[in-house]
């Protein structure tokens, strides 16, 4: 079963890649240009939230540090 999973997943991805390269072989160059200039944007906006994300999760991640020392600093003080 674990074999079969992984076949499926190769054949989509491989799908995927090829259906990419037919359509930018299939499209004028102006048209792929303006296309891919909108990805380069969109990977750009992601790599901004991924950065905010991960610095609100070590924020978060240290309040929650804090309030375990402080939980712990209440169980060795009874």
């Amino acid at each position: 079963m674990e074999n079969s999973g992984k076949t499926i997943a190769t054949l989509l991805i491989g799908a995927a890649v090829g259906a990419a390269v037919g359509y930018l072989l299939a499209t004028d160059k102006d048209k792929r240009q303006h296309d891919l200039d909108n990805i380069v944007d969109q990977l750009d906006n992601v790599k901004d939230n991924v950065g905010k994300w991960a610095d609100k999760l070590k924020e978060k991640a240290g309040e929650f540090k804090g309030k375990v020392e402080d939980v712990e600093q209440e169980i060795y003080n009874v």
